[in-house]
């Protein structure tokens, strides 16, 4: 075959095969599950990002000279400050991973809805977006942030990528540009943009550079997006270019094109048994073991008096990053299987709340400690399909022994999601800390229907602070908007 016929036959360049798939994808083509799934993701996103408002990272991002200082109608959640949508995908998207309490698929290898969601909501509030365009965008995002994992991890993940940010910024370009409406030609070239744009690595983890690589690549993806609409220019090859994006952030050999595209949106992604929400604000690796305390205290109608011992045997994979018998500090309880299991029995459903200030010295959850062990699973193969399992036991004061044991439970999602007053519990807990609190109930009804708002600006204006913070000194700190938050309920009658 002669080089001209080869080159006419070979199939059209990485991006914008891509770009076909985002453009040719319409809002006649989301399924009552992939609209049900994108609504849940969305909820739960706008939830943890107003917790994360207060946090420092976002604090100090506020304080930096020149972050959301631009003039614009895009809020920043949980504050009164508006600035344009690339600084609110900044610290928007920042605010929502701050708290690492955001969705996630097993995929993936990260946080498929952080990335996607800060920019659409930026970008609908400057173009008056529609609930029904938005959630389109929603899924076509994750589906092209899930199809490039497909092909390029776990090697990319193994690598030290943080995949939640790398393939979060064609994530955030792809559904940027479908919001958009951009064409083919110029979606290819924001997807190509977002390629020299895409960083994250996972050796920032356990600083605060973890949830600003979510800001940053929503920024990156969202301006990758609206240059290409100005006609910006990018090199469409750049992904199979033998100095392009596969070579160099995988390399050769490690990668294969074509299973990104096999059964492309057959079923679309957001709807797939590995897309997980997270129903307590820690570890997901103590996920099955507190949902099986839960299970056993409900069932069994035990409380922490009638504990004499605990024991969790956990897979063997949950426990090298959570094996912390004695967490002093609330990052320590966050990864302290112990904790957060006999928090369960103490406390019921964990809340943000248990895993803030001394709540780890908590005299009561200190005996429960002192009188629990972890190990892992003798009947749970290490290199077994399901790695997610857990099974607790509890010797009461009486002799006897109640035990759960789940074999497999990756967070909340597919057969077993959480149900609408479990939603409602999180997003509440959530909320609480940045906006009225006579705006969260309203708020959350709105974004039950969020298919049916016509303008995307009447959920926004719902996500807005109390005021009478000085921007320019970042926001209220922990203590300030907890007071806030009494003096509301009190003004209330509560």
């Amino acid at each position: 075959m002669s080089q001209p016929d080869a080159q006419r036959n070979a199939p059209p360049p990485l991006a914008r095969r891509l770009a076909e798939k985002v453009c040719a994808f319409k809002p006649s083509d989301l399924t009552p599950l992939a609209i049900e799934r994108a609504r849940t993701a969305i909820i739960d996103t706008l939830g943890v990002t107003l917790a994360g408002v207060e946090e420092e990272c976002v604090r100090v991002l506020l304080r930096t000279p020149g972050v959301a200082t631009a003039p614009g109608r895009s809020l920043i959640v949980g504050t009164t400050r508006r600035s344009s949508a690339l600084e609110a995908a900044l610290v928007n998207g920042t605010a929502s991973h701050a708290l690492d309490y955001d969705d996630f698929s097993s995929d993936l290898g990260g946080h498929q809805s952080v990335p996607v969601t800060a920019p659409l909501f930026a970008l609908a509030e400057e173009r008056g977006l529609s609930g029904e365009r938005l959630l389109a965008a929603y899924v076509i995002g994750v589906e092209v942030m899930i199809r490039i994992a497909r092909g390029v991890n776990f090697h990319h993940y193994d690598k030290g990528w943080h995949p939640t940010s790398t393939l979060g910024t064609f994530a955030a370009a792809a559904a940027s540009a479908h919001a958009l409406g951009l064409d083919v030609q110029r979606t290819a070239t924001a997807l190509a943009l977002a390629a020299s744009m895409a960083s994250g690595l996972k050796a920032n983890f356990g600083t605060m550079t973890k949830p600003f690589h979510v800001g940053h690549c929503a920024r990156n993806g969202l301006l990758a997006a609206l240059m290409a609409e100005q006609g910006f220019e990018a090199r469409h090859g750049v992904f199979e270019h033998r100095q392009g994006w596969l070579d160099v952030y995988n390399g050769p050999g490690t990668y294969d094109v074509e299973h990104m595209f096999a059964a492309w949106a057959a079923p679309l992604e957001v709807e797939a048994k590995g897309i997980a929400l997270k129903q307590f604000p820690c570890c997901g690796s103590t996920h099955p073991a507190i949902a099986m305390m839960l299970k056993l205290a409900r069932e069994e109608r035990i409380t922490a008096a009638d504990a004499a011992n605990i024991e969790i045997l956990a897979h063997a994979r949950r426990l090298p990053h959570t094996d912390n018998p004695d967490p002093r500090t609330p990052l320590g309880a966050k990864f302290s299987i112990q904790y957060a299991t006999a928090r369960a029995l103490l406390s019921g459903t964990p809340r943000l709340r248990h895993f803030e200030g001394e709540a780890a010295m908590d005299p009561d959850v200190r005996r429960l400690l002192s009188v629990t062990s972890a190990r892992a699973h003798p009947d749970m193969p290490v290199d077994g399909e399901e790695q997610w399992g857990a099974e607790v036991i509890v010797t009461l004061k009486d002799g006897r022994k109640v035990s759960r044991r789940v074999n497999q439970m990756v967070g909340r999602g597919g057969d077993d999601p959480m149900s609408t007053e479990e939603m409602w519990e999180k997003f509440r807990d959530c909320a609480e800390r940045a906006i009225p609190e006579a705006a969260i109930s309203p708020l959350f009804e709105k974004l039950q229907a969020i298919e049916t708002v016509a303008d995307m600006r009447e959920i926004t204006r719902l996500m807005e602070g109390r005021g009478g913070a000085d921007p320019a000194a970042g926001l209220p700190g922990r203590a300030e908007a907890t007071a806030a938050r009494a003096a509301i309920r009190v003004g209330a009658g509560e």
